[in-house]
């Protein structure tokens, strides 16, 4: 039976590591062709290579996802490779974690313009190409605090919640082109990220990357007839509701 996936271009930022690389790999054993971006080479890379001796098809594309020249030399890269582009995973992301009132002007506008810009500058330049194609999909790999708010995440707040304003203008905008768009919002995720902003969490009780890998799965393989807005996927142990 062919997968699903089987040919489909899937650009997944932020792939290196953590939740993206497994996206990718995911993506990859589904057949899709995959274009890894991110700003650590040598991560993207060995990503790359790992899919291609799986018998996979893998582009590493070094990315800075804040900037606009890079982001269009990515998907420049991409025309060239593949000439369209089916599937974009806005994964990357960072966080810098502070009581609001001890949280620099840097690193608050650094926090917004990886999470929200570089989601905006992808999906503008993935637009572009599926606009004609008249078909498409994007997935913002959002977060809980898209939706809720935590203590010493305030920036990271404001920018997950501005990755979801831009998921619901661009399902919107993207509908009569044959365009869908989708967020994904972990809780807790066993990254390295995690550690850093929730050292107050038992690590047995996080989620995996895998299940966030899943939930990607599951939103590309239903029909074209479906359309799902958002995935909420909390610790089983958190609150509910």
């Amino acid at each position: 039976m062919t997968a699903k996936l089987d040919g489909k271009v899937a650009i997944i930022t932020g792939a290196g590591r953590g939740i993206g690389r497994v996206i990718a790999k995911t993506l990859a054993a589904d057949g899709a062709h995959i274009v890894a971006a991110a700003r650590t080479s040598r991560e993207i890379l060995s990503l790359a290579a790992e899919i291609t001796n799986a018998g996979g098809k893998a582009l590493a594309v070094h990315t800075d996802i804040t900037n606009e020249a890079s982001v269009e030399k990515l998907f420049n890269r991409v025309d060239e490779e593949f000439n369209r582009v089916d599937i974009l995973i806005n994964n990357a992301g960072m966080g810098i974690f502070s009581h609001l009132v001890d949280c620099s002007s840097e690193d608050f506008n650094n926090i917004l313009a990886v999470n929200a810009g570089g989601t905006f500058l992808a999906s503008r330049e993935a637009f572009k190409r599926m606009i004609p194609q008249k078909s498409g999909y994007i997935i913002n790999i959002s977060s809980v605090l898209g939706i809720r708010a935590y203590v010493n995440q305030g920036a990271y707040t404001a920018a997950k919640h501005a990755v979801m304003g831009l998921t619901k203008t661009l399902a919107i905008e993207g509908q009569p082109h044959g365009i869908r768009v989708s967020a994904v919002l972990p809780g807790g995720v066993n990254t390295e990220m995690i550690a850093q902003s929730r050292p107050d969490l038992n690590l047995d009780e996080l989620l995996e990357p895998e299940d966030i890998a899943g939930a990607v799965m599951y939103l590309l393989t239903l029909s074209e007839k479906a359309s799902v807005d958002q995935i909420y996927i909390r610790r089983r142990n958190s609150s509910p509701f």
